[in-house]
């Protein structure tokens, strides 16, 4: 089946469209700065600008660059899918269940809304389906997703942990199983997504059992400009002092590694400290420290470990965080090879080593392909 992927963001629309029966993508590209004047349309490495007041007009100029002929259905990345516990097949009634868990989600849920609805009225022909980031974690224990707060307000107001980046990790945990050659049911492994947003997920005989983020995707790992774990106390004093919209910014955009080091990307954190910048330094150290506090907490709460996955951007491409993220872990198992790291393995551990650490590119386009290719034939979500 050939799928049309879409992700819509606040002001973006990423595309692929995807051959599931060869497992490739026929073409990728983004559409930037939806509103804007000037916004730009990216395909195959060759930009061009385009009029896209919205998300409509986004898509529009996206079709009209495809041969719709080969389209079959259409696969939406949705950030939060609230309870729902799988990919669903897009209709009124689903797309009602999604307007109620906007307040959840107001960065991306509205986004993600507004591409789906202008796929619907550009290719009602088509089967359309929503795939939830949220919905791998659903498996989650009440010991894992309740917080300590008053139960009434909680349940009333659906303050838990959601848990995001759920395709990515389903996806990497199946590879990861077929790399080992091990059945995933038989299992205990930590994916550790690292890109700019970050989050880890421990994943017992396939099934997500704990992940770092939590109602929103600020919890957890230390992200590109997100702070990850707060002292809630400490967020009372920075609403108190500056204010709920500026602290609102300050957490999600100005925060993280662009706080720490004055640089989101890691690339210019690694170029800051080979010139002797000792806060660069710090920032990757508190960076790959958070990394390792929850793998270790994650082993302890799976009762064992037999394997962890970096993937994502950072995760895939960066041996210096792998190694500092790994140091001082053989007391688990895990017991790094340089060289294969250097490399970027996929096997980063030694041949004796007696829990693996492997480089397991992720492809959430992909497995959205996938997801929509199972759900219209009525087939469970898979993790391949």
């Amino acid at each position: 089946m050939n799928v049309l992927v879409l992700n819509a963001g606040s002001s973006s629309l990423k595309f692929s469209l995807t051959d599931t029966r060869a497992q490739r993508h026929r073409l990728r590209g983004l559409v930037e700065r939806i509103g804007l004047e000037q916004a730009r349309l990216t395909l195959e490495g060759r930009t061009e600008a385009v009029a896209a007041a919205d998300h409509a007009a986004a898509l529009q100029a996206v079709l009209r660059r495809l041969d719709l002929d080969l389209v079959e259905a259409v696969g939406h990345r949705v950030v939060h899918g609230g309870d729902f516990t799988a990919s669903s097949r897009i209709t009124a009634e689903v797309l009602e269940r999604l307007e109620a868990f906007v307040p959840l989600a107001p960065l991306h849920n509205p986004a993600n809304l507004a591409g789906i609805r202008a796929a619907l009225a550009a290719l009602p022909h088509l089967p359309q389906v929503a795939v939830f980031d949220t919905a791998f974690h659903q498996t989650l224990p009440e010991r894992a997703w309740r917080y300590a707060l008053p139960r009434r307000l909680a349940d009333e107001r659906r303050y838990r942990r959601y848990g995001f980046h759920g395709t990515s990790h389903r996806y990497v945990s199946g590879k990861l199983a077929r790399a080992l050659g091990r059945p995933l049911e038989e299992l205990r492994l930590v994916v550790l997504h690292l890109g700019n947003g970050a989050s880890a997920t421990a994943v017992r005989y396939g099934r997500s059992v704990d992940t770092s983020m939590g109602f929103t995707p600020m919890e957890g790992l230390v992200m590109g400009s997100r702070s990850g774990d707060l002292d809630p106390g400490l967020v009372l004093e920075l609403v108190r002092r500056h204010g709920v919209e500026a602290t609102d910014r300050l957490l999600n955009k100005e925060s993280g590694m662009l706080g720490l080091a004055g640089h989101s990307d890691l690339r210019d954190v690694h170029r800051r400290i080979a010139e002797g910048d000792a806060q660069a330094a710090m920032a990757l150290q508190v960076y790959t420290y958070r990394i390792k506090k929850y793998l270790g907490a994650y082993a302890a709460a799976m009762g064992g470990l037999d394997a962890v996955a970096f993937t994502a951007g950072v995760g895939e491409n960066d041996p210096v965080v792998r190694a500092q993220a790994l140091e001082g872990l053989e007391f688990l198992g895990l017991e790094l090879d340089p060289e294969a790291n250097a490399r970027g393995g996929p096997r980063i551990t030694r041949e004796g080593s007696r829990v693996s650490a492997w480089v397991i590119p992720t492809d959430e386009e992909l497995a959205i392909a996938l997801d929509t290719e199972r759900v219209l034939a009525g087939q469970p979500p898979s993790s391949t």
